[in-house]
């Protein structure tokens, strides 16, 4: 017999069944509930009152645009400023509509956020703003020259949640390719029109929103939406991601890595730390570290035990930087989290930094 209810779970924590609902989304973000419902043998109602619930915490589903099917670069920056100006630049920083994953690191020395440009107005943000702002110290910008794990290939994919039988059975009946086309793998660059960019708007807001929704703000009818959907998702320029609480996950500890890679090496660690359960990022990059990283941990503990264990395994790593997140700003959208609050926040952990393969 079904049950919705998860009293033998820990309070504040996903429970199973909400946790292979998570993974799904991840898997088919816009599979009807019927779907997720025959999937994980419960009624379309479980299903349904199961997702209102999420969405209460803070879940989004999110239909975000990939830079690279864009032709557009990349960057991280990582800006140090004053401590005691360090909100309000982030949150100026996470009012742009070329930024996502605003974090707040290092005890508030240190600002790291995603952001992107198309390659002849890349001055803008990096050139131009942040060096005019009195209480920025120095600014470090890396340009993102490939990713591994990120964006996309979110880090619930990790969570085990489905068995392989569930995953298979759900890509077979999903519309949805089974894998995204990489940046190198991508065709011509896609260029936008008025119409895709009021798409993209009302899927950043709401990724599951239905066809009726998105033809009403975009001025289509519903079968151009499905198909300039379809079309936009199978040549990479479409992708989904959820953002959602990961210290309800057991996440406790997020840290931004740096590390210095032999470039020999470069892809093979890559790609060994983006098999990690820990990572929830990673992708090389230029500048004086040319791997970053994000790991997500119970505790700092676990990531001590991290560091002197998986990461001290992999012998190209000459250089490692950390810096742990306190306060999470703006995530992979558009949408910026309500900023300043009455009272101390706590650390919002996100999914995997920067959806970072394509945000926004």
């Amino acid at each position: 017999m079904e049950s919705d209810n998860a009293t033998t779970v820990r309070p504040g924590a996903f429970d199973p069944l909400d946790r292979q609902l998570i993974q799904a989304l991840q898997l088919d973000a816009r599979a009807p509930f019927s779907r997720l419902a025959e999937l994980l043998g419960v009624s379309d109602q479980t299903v349904a009152r199961r997702y209102a619930r999420l969405r209460a915490t803070g879940l989004r589903v999110l239909g975000l645009s990939s830079p690279e099917a864009l032709g557009e670069v990349r960057w991280m920056v990582r800006v140090q400023c004053a401590p005691a100006a360090a909100m309000d630049l982030a949150e100026a920083l996470a009012r742009r509509p070329d930024t996502a994953w605003v974090n707040v690191c290092s005890g508030g020395a240190e600002i790291n956020c995603s952001t992107r440009a198309h390659p002849d107005r890349q001055d803008d943000l990096l050139l131009q703003r942040l060096p005019r702002t009195s209480a920025v110290v120095g600014i470090v910008a890396h340009c993102v020259l490939h990713t591994y794990f990120g964006g996309a290939q979110s880090l619930a994919l990790k969570s085990g949640a489905l068995g392989a039988e569930q995953v298979a059975w759900l890509r077979a009946r999903s519309d949805v390719p089974d894998v995204v086309p990489a940046p190198s793998a991508l065709g011509p660059r896609v260029t936008l029109d008025a119409g895709d960019r009021r798409l993209f708007a009302a899927l950043a807001a709401d990724g599951r929103a239905g066809f009726p929704e998105l033809a009403a703000a975009t001025g289509w009818s519903a079968s151009t939406v499905r198909r300039r959907m379809d079309e936009l998702y199978r040549c990479g320029a479409l992708y989904f991601d959820l953002d959602l609480d990961w210290r309800r996950f057991g996440v406790q500890a997020v840290t931004e890595l740096w590390l210095d890679v032999a470039p020999a090496e470069l892809a093979a660690t890559g790609e060994a730390l983006a098999a990690h359960p820990e990572i929830g990022y990673v992708a090389a990059v230029t500048g004086p570290s040319n791997l970053n990283a994000v790991v997500l941990g119970a505790d700092v503990q676990a990531l001590y035990t991290y560091l002197t264990t998986r990461i001290a395994a992999l012998p190209a790593v000459r250089r490692i930087e950390s810096a742990p997140v306190m306060r999470t700003v703006k995530g992979p959208g558009p949408i910026v989290t309500p900023t300043r609050p009455s009272r101390p926040r706590t650390v919002r952990p996100r999914a995997a930094h920067p959806s970072r393969r394509a945000e926004s």
